[in-house]
């Protein structure tokens, strides 16, 4: 989770009555954090919204919102080869489910940010503390220290 991750999910936040930032349990992908860790991690960030909820899904995110009577996907968008792979998924999300995706433009400030580079720089030692949220700060070092 990175600052712009968390700026989307706030901006979403005073757009929608609830905003339910969901963790794709992808028992493929090995992450640096387990989903448990993922989800405190992210509960813990968006504490402050009052109207974010933090849940888990498997499989296709449209049969996770048409469960769950999500009609709308928010994607944040930090350039234009983010626009191109969004886009298909949009178009396919609406013509599986009518699901809708609303694309938000990332605030300069966080377009470069990816989650990959923010591990990248803190395995090297890098000051990462002005692109992610101090409790994800914490626990990245954290756990990188123990890999070394």
């Amino acid at each position: 989770m990175t600052n712009g991750h968390l700026d989307i999910i706030g901006r979403a936040s005073r757009l929608y009555d609830e905003v339910v930032a969901a963790v794709l349990i992808n028992p493929r992908k090995a992450g640096l954090f387990t989903v448990e860790e993922r989800i405190e991690l992210l509960t813990e960030v968006t504490a402050s919204y009052g109207n974010v909820r933090v849940d888990t899904f498997t499989g296709l995110l449209v049969d996770y919102c048409k469960a769950n009577d999500i009609p709308v996907v928010v994607k944040g968008l930090r350039a234009v080869s983010d626009f191109d792979y969004e886009l298909q998924q949009a178009q396919m999300n609406h013509g599986l489910a009518g699901v809708e995706t609303l694309f938000m433009a990332t605030n300069p400030l966080f377009s470069f940010l990816s989650s990959s580079l923010i591990k990248e720089v803190a395995k090297y030692g890098g000051d990462v503390s002005a692109h992610v949220p101090e409790a994800v700060r914490r626990r990245l070092v954290e756990r990188l220290s123990t890999q070394t």
